[in-house]
């Protein structure tokens, strides 16, 4: 090979490509148009098959080292623009898309928040008045300890608070992956001999923790335990039950597709609403793990008054209700 010829005929390109990677370096990769970054791809392609050609035929190590920096050079701004980018479009997401997306399925969210609260009513009133079916409902240890020794379960969080919060944030994490998956899986339910359509799963789990959290609101409410028992669960469930709202109309929204596909078809339906179902649980888990660790360590805690509990809870939703009505204005 001829080194002086090879140089003389490549050096226009390492020059070419020096000049756009100090454009890039002063003003970033957004400064250079859709044309200039394809020409940078592609002479960062070349330079590298130059690298490679020159340490074959040990053209001098100084050059060497001169295309070693321009392959370098060339590598952040790309890979690392490529990032950024990536990074911005996550954060663009929680910033504007997320809210968008609540706005955009709010009624799947709220038909699973009304299941649960329609059923969180209804076991309220039944357990008022009728104790057989507390009994039902409520484990019996824990109707004992409300009703003859006149205390909560609560303090058994205390000296093991990042175990439960672990805890509580995984098992919070099943419930809703569950809830989501109901609204793509058959149940079957107990001596019945066929199974139900998707989504029944989702809206029997919904409609199992209303019951089961109104009939202990009804308990700890007879025995005057009811403003300790609200002070344990709002901080916490200002989010979690959120949470939980959120799994089930993921849920809804994959049952939908797979129910009611519309002017789609049933694949079509399920990947444009299983798409919305997914980027919903993103939003779970994150809520999640926050209501975990609050109720891990803030909810038990006895040193928090209940009134800075109560607090605590409803600047919590209130910020969650400000974020799920962001407008992107841009």
């Amino acid at each position: 090979m001829n080194i002086k010829r090879w140089i003389a005929r490549r050096e226009t390109n390492w020059k070419r490509l020096d000049e756009l990677l100090r454009r890039c370096e002063k003003r970033g990769l957004k400064s250079l148009q859709a044309s200039q970054i394809k020409e940078l791809a592609s002479l960062y392609r070349s330079v590298s098959a130059d690298l490679a050609r020159a340490r074959t035929h040990q053209v001098g190590q100084v050059l060497i080292q001169d295309l070693q920096q321009l392959t370098s050079r060339s590598y952040s701004q790309i890979y690392q623009g490529s990032r950024r980018q990536e990074w911005q479009a996550v954060a663009d997401f929680i910033k504007w898309g997320f809210p968008a997306l609540l706005q955009n399925t709010w009624g799947y969210i709220f038909a699973a928040a009304a299941i649960f609260w329609g059923t969180f009513a209804i076991a309220w009133w039944y357990a008022w008045r009728d104790p057989v079916f507390l009994e039902l409902v409520v484990p019996a240890d824990l109707i004992s300890m409300v009703r003859d020794r006149g205390e909560l379960w609560m303090g058994s969080i205390l000296g093991i608070e990042p175990l439960a919060s672990s805890g509580i944030m995984i098992n919070n994490i099943i419930v809703s992956l569950r809830a989501a998956i109901g609204g793509v899986t058959m149940y079957y339910p107990p001596h019945v001999p066929f199974p139900t359509p998707p989504g029944a799963f989702t809206v029997y789990l919904l409609a199992y923790n209303g019951i089961l959290i109104g009939a202990i609101a009804s308990l700890v409410g007879q025995y005057g335990l009811g403003l300790p028992f609200w002070a344990f669960v709002f901080p916490h469930g200002a989010l979690e039950l959120p949470a939980i709202f959120l799994a089930g109309g993921a849920g809804l929204l994959i049952a939908r597709a797979i129910l009611v596909p519309g002017q789609y078809s049933r694949i079509d339906a399920l990947k444009f609403y299983g798409t919305q179902a997914a980027q919903l649980m993103f939003g779970v888990i994150v809520l999640l793990v926050i209501a975990g660790i609050i109720e891990g360590f803030i909810s038990p805690n006895p040193i928090i008054p209940d009134a800075f509990k109560y607090i605590i809870g409803t600047v919590l939703l209130v910020l969650l209700i400000r974020y799920g009505q962001r407008q992107n204005n841009v």
